[in-house]
């Protein structure tokens, strides 16, 4: 038996307040956790599946994107133990962000979905048995191969804000652009500081008040339960005139021109 405490109890309200298409949704997503309550979903355990569908570990709420690795804890830190993993197709990294600093190796393989996105994932780091929340804050390449060759991991806590680069996403279509305007995109990510499961999974810009000569800043971006850390002033997309369409607006000056001067 589940003894729920009294914030388990207003996520449960919360969900049951959701409408039901959004419900069908996440459960189409069909994440792991779900699909595991969901095979012993019965009328007399409601309380039991949304208890563990709002605290979840995975997310559900941000529908952040989560992957589990394992790891494990390294004896040595030198440089010739890293050259080894590395052979070895590992990865040296550290984790920190909690109270201590902890130097482990990860599968290179198991690293290719987290890297090589613009996505944030969050990381279900397994460390020989030790369990984890975090995410990749930095990694290093080799400047010949592009291979991977060390990783910083950052420990999540729920109650403890992080910064994140988050990527942004142009919705809509530019009445500009339409008008053959050129669409130029300064910025494809915003720093962003949150509570992990504040976190948004994406930023996304409206383009449909955007006409030639218009631009969207970063002050227009508004985020519940989160700070854009950007200047405020900066770009992240404009329409600018384009060579067709300046000389198209050229030609039809002087076609004006003309016929006045008849």
């Amino acid at each position: 038996m589940i003894i729920l405490g009294s914030q388990d109890l207003k996520l449960i309200v919360f969900f049951k307040q959701l409408k039901y298409k959004y419900i069908k949704f996440l459960i189409k997503k069909k994440t792991a956790n779900v699909l595991r309550f969901l095979q012993i979903l019965k009328k007399d355990c409601f309380l039991t599946f949304f208890h563990y569908f709002c605290t979840s570990n995975f997310n559900i709420l941000n529908n952040m994107k989560s992957i589990a690795i394992s790891g494990s804890l390294r004896g040595n830190v030198g440089k010739r133990d890293a050259k080894g993993l590395r052979y070895e197709g590992q990865v040296p990294a550290v984790l920190y962000g909690g109270k201590e600093q902890t130097h482990l190796s990860v599968s290179a393989a198991d690293l290719k979905p987290v890297l090589y996105t613009a996505d944030v994932i969050f990381i279900e780091l397994n460390i020989d048995g030790k369990k984890v929340r975090a995410i990749v804050q930095e990694a290093q390449f080799h400047p010949l191969t592009d291979q991977v060759t060390h990783v910083d991991f950052l420990e999540l806590f729920d109650d403890k804000e992080v910064s994140v680069n988050i990527p942004i996403k142009l919705t809509g279509t530019s009445p500009g652009v339409k008008m053959g305007g050129k669409l130029v995109q300064k910025l494809r990510n915003l720093r962003v500081k949150a509570l992990p499961n504040n976190l948004p999974q994406e930023i996304e810009v409206p383009m449909e008040s955007l006409e030639v000569g218009k631009s969207f800043r970063v002050r227009q971006v508004t985020l519940e339960n989160a700070k854009v850390l950007n200047n405020s002033d900066d770009t992240i997309v404009s329409v600018i005139m384009s060579r067709a369409l300046r000389q198209a607006e050229q030609e039809a000056a002087k076609a004006a021109q003309g016929g006045k001067k008849k």
